[in-house]
Formats: C-alpha cells, sequence, structure tokens
C-alpha cells in the first residue's frame, strides 16, 4: 500500500524538489539546490552506492569545469587521479593540435575520469550535503496528479514497499530512458544514428603526448581518452554498414579496427581489462525540458552523439541551468511556471546547436564544405586549431565555431598552403575496408 509522506509547510510538501536519478545531473543538481535553500529528495534505483554508468565516454567537457568548480569537486577529481582532457584529432589533412598561445593562457580544460570513479564521488557529496536525503532502491513507478493535471509528487518502490513523495517540483535525471519524461508524457523527438560503437578499457596502453586521439575517418570515427588509474578508454564508432562483418567476430574486429588507425595505439601489447561493450542503435533525441511541475536534466532532456563525449558536461551544465532558474520558486518564493519557462529557454539556447550539428553529422557523412575548409585549416594553423579546442570543449556553439570571420581566415589559411605546392591530402581509407 502506497505510503504518502507531507510535511508541515501547508502545502503537503515533503519536500521542495523530488530528483530522480543520483547520477551526475540529479547528484549535481541536488547539491546545488540544497545549497540554495531547497529541500531535495535524491531518488535512486539502484541499492549500491558505488553503482555507476558503464556505457560512457568517461569525460568531462571544458565546460563542465564551472560547476565541478562550484561543487568543490575539483580537488577530489584531482587527486584521485583525473586527466586533464587535452586532445588531438587525426584528419585526412594530417593532425589538430591544440596548443596554448605561446604569451596566452593555458588552454581550458575539464576531466577523462571513469564513471566508477566519479559517480561513487559525487554522489556521495550528494548525500553529505545538508538539505539532501539521499534515498537509495527507490524505483520511480507513478507520478502524483494535482488540480489540472499538474504534477506534485511521485510514487516509488522501494525494499519496504510503495511510498508517495510529495514535492513542488520534480526533476527527471533519470537518463534517455526516463521513466519521469514518460511518465510525464513529455514530447520527445528522436534522429537516427548510422554508426554503432564499442568500447573497452586497457592499462598499458601508451598514446602520443600521453593525450586523448580522436580519429576523424570519414565516415569511421575512433578515440583513446586517458583515464585514471592509468586506464585508457578505446572506442571504435564505424558505419552501420559494416556491422554485420563487425559482429562476426567482435574481438577481432575491434582489435583489427584499432590496428588499422593512423598512428595507431599499440593495443596488442596492452592488458585489457573489460570487456568490449557497445550498443548497435543509439538514436539521439530531445526533449521539452519542462512539463507543469516537472523538469528534465542531462541526458533525460537531451541525448547526443556519444562520439562528441559531450553528455557529462551538459548533465552538469543542465544541473546548473536549472538550480539558477528554479531554486527561489522551489522553495515557495517565486513563480515557478515562469522560472521553468526561463530553464527550458537556457537549456534550448545552449544546447540546440550543437544537437542540430551532432544529429546531422550523426548520419556517418564525411564533412561537409565548411566542416572541410575549418578542419583543414585548423591542421596547418595554431590559431584555428585553439578554435577547434574551445568548440570541442562545447565552450563555443556551431554558429561562432563556423562564423564568417573563422571561415574567412580558414579560406586564406587553405590557399597559402595550396601555394606552397604540397598535393592535396585525399581521405585514409577507412580501417579495415
Amino acid at each position: 500500500m502506497t505510503r504518502p509522506e507531507s510535511a508541515g509547510d501547508g502545502a503537503g510538501y515533503a519536500y521542495d524538489v523530488a530528483v530522480c536519478g543520483a547520477g551526475l545531473a540529479g547528484s549535481a543538481a541536488a547539491i546545488l539546490l540544497a545549497r540554495s535553500g531547497v529541500r531535495v529528495a535524491l531518488l535512486e534505483r539502484r541499492s549500491d552506492p558505488e553503482a555507476y554508468k558503464v556505457l560512457c565516454t568517461h569525460s568531462l567537457t571544458a565546460n563542465a569545469y564551472p560547476v565541478l568548480d562550484e561543487l568543490g569537486l575539483v580537488p577530489a577529481l584531482e587527486k584521485a587521479g583525473a586527466v586533464r582532457n587535452h586532445a588531438r584529432w587525426y584528419t585526412r589533412w594530417g593532425w589538430i593540435e591544440p596548443r596554448a598561445a605561446p604569451t596566452g593562457p593555458e588552454l581550458p580544460y575539464a576531466y577523462n575520469v571513469r564513471r566508477s570513479t566519479l559517480d561513487p564521488l559525487i554522489r556521495s557529496r550528494a548525500g553529505q550535503t545538508p538539505g539532501v536525503d539521499l534515498l537509495l532502491g527507490h524505483q520511480v513507478t507513478g507520478l502524483v496528479r494535482g488540480a489540472g493535471g499538474r504534477t506534485v509528487g511521485l510514487r516509488a518502490s522501494t525494499p519496504q514497499g510503495e511510498r508517495e513523495i510529495r514535492a513542488r517540483l520534480v526533476v527527471g535525471a533519470d537518463g534517455k530512458d526516463s521513466a519521469v519524461a514518460k511518465l510525464a508524457g513529455v514530447a520527445e523527438r528522436q534522429y537516427e544514428n548510422t554508426r554503432f560503437g564499442y568500447l573497452a578499457h586497457f592499462r598499458n596502453l601508451p598514446l602520443p603526448g600521453g593525450i586523448g586521439q580522436t580519429w576523424f575517418l570519414e565516415p569511421d570515427m575512433a578515440y583513446a581518452f586517458p583515464n585514471d588509474d592509468g586506464v585508457t578508454v578505446l572506442a571504435v564508432l564505424p558505419d552501420r554498414e559494416r556491422l554485420p562483418a563487425f559482429r562476426e567476430d567482435l574481438e577481432e574486429s575491434f582489435y583489427a579496427f584499432v590496428r588499422a588507425l593512423p598512428e595507431a595505439p599499440p593495443i596488442d601489447s596492452a592488458e585489457r581489462i573489460t570487456k568490449i561493450i557497445g550498443t548497435v542503435n543509439y538514436p539521439l533525441h530531445t526533449r521539452k525540458p519542462t512539463a507543469p511541475g516537472v523538469a528534465l536534466i542531462g541526458d533525460a532532456a537531451l541525448t547526443s552523439d556519444p562520439l562528441w563525449g559531450v553528455g557529462c558536461g551538459w548533465a552538469l551544465e543542465s544541473a546548473g541551468w536549472l538550480t539558477e532558474a528554479v531554486a527561489a520558486a522551489a522553495t515557495g518564493r517565486g513563480d515557478l511556471d515562469r522560472s521553468l519557462a526561463a530553464y527550458a529557454r537556457t537549456h534550448r539556447r545552449r544546447l540546440r546547436g550543437h544537437q542540430s550539428m551532432a544529429a546531422d553529422f550523426a548520419k556517418a557523412r564525411p564533412f561537409n564544405p565548411a566542416e572541410r575548409l575549418v578542419f583543414a585549416a585548423a591542421a596547418r594553423d595554431e590559431s584555428l586549431a585553439r578554435h577547434m579546442h574551445l568548440f570541442a570543449q562545447r565552450l563555443i556553439g556551431p554558429l561562432r565555431f563556423l562564423n564568417p570571420t573563422a571561415l574567412a581566415k580558414a579560406a586564406v589559411v587553405n590557399i597559402r598552403h595550396r601555394g606552397t605546392g604540397t598535393p592535396a591530402s585525399t581521405p585514409a581509407p577507412a580501417p579495415g575496408r
């Protein structure tokens, strides 16, 4: 039998906000909201406090650094051995290798860190934050409706039985298959991803410069990211046309793909410490980030193409945007609907362009003319390589990345390069083709 809970605040709310999902987005939102005076229930369906997300790029882009800093996690990540995520990218024109300007500041960074390290760390911080009740083993089974169908709480299955929790706001931080989004009837748009992906973790896999490597093979992709504890995450993302042959012998296909990469990591001499795992169908999706009494953050609101490694950073950013918009209203000191509308506008403005570009590139197409122009020039010019770094770290959007000034400079760089008489590069053959 469902056991309702309420507090003596007159409105019958046990909490101001109930956050569903104690991963990155949910734990960050719980911490930030509670610091703003919000009473938070943080629900997690898994009972193990050390639980973590397995299928992930295990990378935090630099756009998330301010949130990490606000959460106070930077010293803990450094102590845990998280690796600052500088990287280089292979293209048909050579390697793009961003470096700080001789008289300029260090390139912005965040961290590569395994979710087995990161998730328990941030969840523990959330559970220790005054104002947060961490409720493990709580699986959301329904939403509680009030006047006009507005969400005013949730129902959850727990080891002790069914439980009803009233809250002014229910936050879905429960991933791409969000139960909160489905229960709230939030509209969703999907985009086909015509690449599949597999990854594994290795020890003793040296990388040039000790930094991340990404291969743009048009249309296939691969990346290798050094992580904490000397572990490197190695992933391949081929065109789906290759899936039937790839599946015939997954391990040999994975290894053969990596061996054929330009400047391939020495995979045969490395120690693989996990299974090869992956997904053969991972569509991108975008949901409306709010409904009456409901907000979505992280993958529950938007899931992008995993090849870009942006999901963790956007999870933390969306937690920050939500807190900024709704903290006051969640405690009854403002108009919650207006605050949710402000969050939705910020979410759309900050991520819609990125997602549109990612959805187009997920068609496993080669670079379009504007991308060819900028990627080629970035392999030849240090300032454009830094410009590429800002985009890869999601510190600038597509409009700034491909703005007229950048395109004009790229054109000049490429014209000068042709003037040297160096023959034009052709696309490298995809591994195994």
